[in-house]
C-alpha cells in the first residue's frame, strides 16, 4: 500500500491537478480581462462555465464503460489528451458564442476522467485503505486553487510576451500544454491492474489480487441474494442506492463550482463593496486562502474515517457545515470575514467528498461500479451547469450573489438530509458504513 501511495496515486492526483485547473481557468479569466474583451453578461458567464458540463454529462456514462473495456491506461490517456488539444484553443476565443462551443467540446472531451480515475484507484486499494488514498487523490482539487489561482495570477500578468497575446488569452495557452503532455506520460506510467505492475513485487501482487478479489466476491456474493443477474448499466441505474447518492453528490457539487467560478468575481467585487484595491496577483492569492485550510481539513477528517471507520456522519456533517456557513458570507463585514467564512464552507466540502466516494463501489463491482459512479458523477455534475447559470441569473437579476448564495446552502442542506435520512433507514447490506440494521435504505 505504501508504494501504491507513492508510485501511483500521486501521479493521477497531477491528472486530477490539471483536470480541474483547465475546467476552472476560465474563472481566472473573467475577472481580468476576458469578460470584458468579449463584453460577457453574469449570466452569459455563468452559461459558459455551466455548458462544460452539458457535454461532460451526454458522454459520461459511455465513457466509463469504454474504460472498463479498454483499460484505464488507453483510456485515461486518450482523455487527457483530447481534452488538453481543446483547451489549448481558448487562447484564440474572439466572442461568447465561441466560448460557449468550445467549453461544452471541452467537456465531451473531459467525460469520464474523474469517475475513470475514482475507479482505477479502487481496483488498485482494498476497502479498508480506500478512504485514505481517495483523500490523497482528492487533494489536488483544494490544491488546484491553492497553487493554480496565485499561478493564473502571474500568468495573467504577462502581457504580450507571446505573440501579443492579452495575459488572460496566454494563461489558457499555459495551462493547457501540461495535459497533453502529462496525458501522453500517461500511457506509459500507469498500469490497468496489480498483475502488470512491474513495480511491484510477486508477494505483493499476490497479497494484493488476493485481497482485491475476495472483497469482489464477498460484494456479488451479496448482491446475487438480494437481486436477479443482469447487467452493470441496468443494475446501476436501477439502484435506489445509487440515485440517493446521486441527489446527495449533487448538492456537494452546487456549493463546489459555485465557489469554483465565482470566487474570483466576488473578490473582485470587494474593491466596489468595500473600498479596497487589489492587483490581480493579489486577487489569486486571496482566492486561495479558503482552499488551504481546505486541503488540512479534507486530508485530516478522511485519515480520521479511515483510523475509526467511515461512519455516516462524516459526509451528512460536514454538508450541514457548509450547507450553514454559506449564507453568512452575506452579512460578513469586511473582506476578510467574508473569506472566513467562504473557508469553513471550502473545508466542509471538501471533508466530505473522498469518503463519499467510497461508498459506491462497496455496493457495486465490475462494470455495474464502472456505471454507477459515471452515473453519480453525472447527476451531481448536472450542478455543475445549474450552480453557475443559476448564480449569474440571480447576480444580474438581483444586482448582487446573495440570492446565488442561498440556493447554493439550500442544496448542501438537502445533501445532508439526504445522507442522514440513509444512515438511519440503512440495511446490515446496504454498502453504507454505519448503516444500522433494523430498518431499510432505498433501493
Amino acid at each position: 500500500m505504501r508504494k501504491i501511495s507513492i508510485r501511483l496515486v500521486p501521479f493521477v492526483a497531477l491528472m486530477f491537478f490539471i483536470n480541474y485547473l483547465d475546467r476552472t481557468a476560465i474563472s481566472f479569466a473573467a475577472p481580468n480581462g476576458m469578460n470584458t474583451d468579449l463584453a460577457l453578461s453574469a449570466a452569459q458567464f455563468g452559461f459558459a462555465s455551466g455548458v462544460f458540463f452539458i457535454g461532460y454529462i451526454l458522454l459520461e456514462v459511455p465513457s466509463n464503460m469504454a474504460l472498463h473495456r479498454f483499460g484505464a491506461r488507453r483510456w485515461l490517456s486518450r482523455i487527457m489528451v483530447s481534452w488538453g488539444i481543446v483547451a489549448l484553443l481558448f487562447t484564440w476565443v474572439g466572442n461568447f458564442e465561441q466560448l460557449a462551443i468550445l467549453r461544452f467540446i471541452l467537456g465531451v472531451a473531459e467525460a469520464g476522467f474523474f469517475p475513470g480515475a475514482i475507479l482505477f484507484l479502487s481496483l488498485w486499494v482494498p476497502a479498508k485503505h480506500r478512504s485514505k488514498t481517495l483523500a490523497l487523490f482528492y487533494l489536488a482539487q483544494p490544491l488546484t486553487t491553492v497553487i493554480g489561482a496565485p499561478l493564473a495570477g502571474l500568468l495573467i500578468n504577462q502581457h504580450g510576451v507571446f505573440f501579443g497575446l492579452e495575459g488572460w488569452r496566454f494563461m489558457f495557452l499555459a495551462v493547457a500544454v501540461p495535459a497533453i503532455v502529462v496525458g501522453i506520460l500517461a500511457w506509459f506510467v500507469l498500469s490497468d491492474n496489480p498483475a502488470e505492475a512491474r513495480w511491484l513485487s510477486t508477494p505483493e501482487k499476490t497479497w494484493l489480487i488476493a485481497a482485491l478479489s475476495a472483497e469482489r466476491a464477498a460484494t456479488e456474493a451479496k448482491n446475487a441474494g438480494t437481486r436477479k443477474p443482469r447487467g452493470g448499466l441496468r443494475t446501476a441505474f436501477g439502484s435506489g442506492r445509487v440515485w440517493a447518492l446521486s441527489a446527495v453528490y449533487f448538492g456537494f457539487i452546487y456549493g463546489l463550482y459555485t465557489l469554483a467560478f465565482f470566487l474570483p468575481t466576488i473578490i473582485g467585487g470587494f474593491e466596489e463593496q468595500f473600498g479596497t484595491t487589489f492587483s490581480v496577483f493579489e486577487r489569486g492569492l486571496i482566492t486561495a486562502i479558503p482552499y488551504l485550510p481546505a486541503a488540512v481539513v479534507l486530508y485530516l477528517w478522511s485519515r480520521h474515517a479511515t483510523a475509526h471507520g467511515l461512519k455516516p456522519w462524516h459526509i451528512w456533517l460536514p454538508a450541514l457545515i457548509g450547507g450553514l456557513s454559506i449564507p453568512l458570507a452575506l452579512s460578513a463585514g469586511s473582506p476578510a470575514a467574508t473569506v472566513a467564512v467562504i473557508t469553513v464552507t471550502a473545508c466542509a466540502i471538501f471533508a466530505a467528498l473522498p469518503n463519499f466516494w467510497t461508498l459506491p463501489t462497496q455496493f457495486l463491482t465490475g462494470a455495474a461500479a464502472a456505471a454507477g459512479v459515471a452515473l453519480i458523477n453525472t447527476v451531481g455534475n448536472l450542478a455543475g451547469f445549474s450552480a453557475p447559470y443559476i448564480t449569474g441569473a440571480l447576480a444580474d437579476w438581483t444586482g448582487n450573489y446573495h440570492a446565488g448564495m442561498w440556493v447554493v446552502g439550500a442544496f448542501m442542506l438537502a445533501s445532508a438530509a439526504i445522507m442522514l435520512g440513509l444512515a438511519r433507514r440503512g440495511r446490515a447490506d446496504s454498502g453504507l458504513p454505519g448503516a444500522g440494521t433494523t430498518s431499510k435504505i432505498l433501493d
